[in-house]
């Protein structure tokens, strides 16, 4: 744990803070502390208020009732960089970077330094960054524009134009969602050089093993209001989880080794080639695996093993090439070659980012319910306003998605409920294959736990799925078998039956043996 300082002024103090959105009360009352030296996790569903206090704090939100003191003396920001010249920074967890300029340019937008002729410093925001991604151990030209970086790598960069503000207080929202284990490490490397400077960090994140780690204490928000405060080192997973779903919560793996049945889809040594190189991809060179109908296997690996890559490669989407090896989905030969064959031959795909990728998130549970099966609702060619109702309606039902209505923007709602609409926009494709890309990013406990479960019951009904994760847990606790990929190659094949996250880091890693140095499948 960190040196809590419990005497002394403290950098940020919020007093009574409140926040409504029209008839509805996002924060209520809140009172928040933030000290030198200390990390403060913040916790809650997705929906509690987090996010809406942070924003506050940042100057994102201006119109809210309350006291904010910083450094003792009351202050109310009219806008970001207000906060930002008090010494406030917010990582958000939606990444805000602008995906044609380069990570050099993100990193300094708005702060860029000047030449003596009083134009952008390029070379002197190239040289800035480099030193900054080099505190987060993940090498990153700062010359790359954003648009050609994988998610993860975004986030890093994320986080680097935050650590260059050389902010007194930080904010955390997610930091840790794209990332792999060994690359949560790194960060938490630099969280610890934070802490010894002096830096107040808060901590959002619904992995709770992150939090009894690096926390020195925490604050539970429960509809927008305060329900607890721990000392973390006294703090169980069960009793946060407790507080802030307001019940005890089940297990959250309850997952159980389907009964093998016909094998659904085999790769064997997939590579996809092409003249010119996509920067910041790493597409297959060499993947081979096999999934049954009722059977979840999980894709492992670092930040670019390539696991993306392979999902977008059998979907049909993403850079085009030459496919070498061979791919059979049910004893048949399949080439992929779009998002029309790839949903007539019952593959259904879940992208990483729901917010861009998966949703369109200013029209309604209803228009973005339906995306997928337009053709089985519609009449002679026209859509039925009550035939697509009707179809969201059900699948709010099915998948327990909490919304007001299903003419709610589906950008209103929480981050599981929207993970929710996507999958159930797909599942009712009644896909045969579902492809999973970290399908539980940013989603709070209670959401999680009710994906696993959708997710279980499906592969019951025969589903065969591919799940990418950078989460250990996730993938022990939810998959019947793990195939580790690196540097877009499958490097082994492993049962969970009796995995350690400590084995399944190692090997995706490198340093544990390879099916090549074991001749064999674990």
């Amino acid at each position: 744990m960190g040196n809590e300082t419990d005497g002394g002024v403290p950098l940020v103090a919020m007093a009574g803070i409140s926040k409504s959105y029209g008839g509805a009360q996002a924060c209520v009352d809140v009172d928040f502390t933030i000290r030198a030296g200390q990390v403060h996790a913040l916790l809650g569903e997705n929906g509690a208020g987090k996010s809406t206090l942070m924003k506050v704090l940042s100057g994102d939100i201006t119109d809210y009732t309350g006291m904010i003191q910083v450094g003792g003396e009351p202050r109310r920001f009219a806008r970001p960089a207000d906060a930002q010249h008090a010494g406030i920074a917010m990582i958000h967890q939606e990444l805000d970077l602008v995906p044609a300029l380069s990570v050099a340019e993100n990193v300094y937008l708005g702060r860029e330094p000047r030449t003596r002729l009083g134009t952008a410093d390029f070379g002197a925001m190239v040289a800035g960054t480099a030193a900054l991604l080099e505190r987060t151990g993940i090498p990153i030209d700062p010359r790359r524009a954003v648009e050609q970086l994988r998610t993860g790598e975004q986030q890093l960069v994320i986080i680097a134009k935050a650590l260059a503000l050389d902010a007194r207080v930080l904010i955390m929202d997610e930091p840790t969602s794209a990332l792999s284990s060994h690359e949560v490490e790194q960060l938490f490397g630099v969280v610890a050089e934070l802490r010894a400077a002096g830096v107040g960090i808060v901590y959002i994140s619904h992995r709770m093993d992150e939090i009894g780690r690096i926390a020195d204490v925490a604050t539970v928000l429960r509809n927008g209001s305060v329900v607890k405060e721990f000392d973390v080192g006294s703090m169980t997973s069960e009793q946060a989880s407790e507080a802030m779903v307001g019940r005890k919560v089940e297990a959250l793996f309850t997952h159980e080794s389907a009964a093998r049945e016909a094998e659904l889809l085999e790769v064997s040594e997939l590579r996809l080639s092409r003249k010119r190189p996509v920067p910041g991809r790493r597409d297959p060179r060499g993947i081979s695996l096999r999934v049954h109908a009722g059977e979840i296997v999980g894709l492992a690996g670092l930040l670019g093993a390539g696991r993306t890559e392979l999902l977008q490669t059998l979907y049909g989407v993403g850079a085009k090439g030459r496919l070498h090896g061979r791919i059979l989905l049910n004893g048949k030969e399949y080439r992929p070659s779009g998002v029309r064959n790839a949903m007539a031959s019952g593959i259904a795909y879940v992208p990483e980012d729901r917010r861009i990728e998966g949703l369109s998130l200013d029209h309604s549970v209803t228009a973005n319910s339906v995306l997928s099966t337009l053709s089985t609702i519609a009449w002679n060619g026209f859509l039925r306003g009550s035939s697509e109702r009707d179809a969201a309606a059900r699948m709010v039902e099915r998948l327990g998605v909490k919304t007001a209505s299903v003419r709610t923007a589906v950008g209103a709602l929480s981050g599981g409920n929207q993970q929710k609409v996507v999958l159930g926009r797909n599942l009712v494709t009644e896909p045969r294959l579902l492809l999973l890309d970290e399908p539980t990013r940013g989603v709070d406990i209670g959401a999680k736990a009710e994906i696993y479960t959708l997710l279980t019951e499906a592969a019951k009904q025969g589903l065969g799925v591919l799940l990418a994760s950078s989460e250990l847990a996730e993938l022990i606790g939810v998959c019947d078998r793990v195939v580790v990929l690196r540097d877009g190659v499958s490097v082994r094949e492993m049962s969970t039956a009796r995995l350690g996250e400590a084995e399944l880091l190692a090997v995706s890693m490198g340093t544990a043996p390879t099916d090549e140095t074991r001749g064999e499948h674990g």
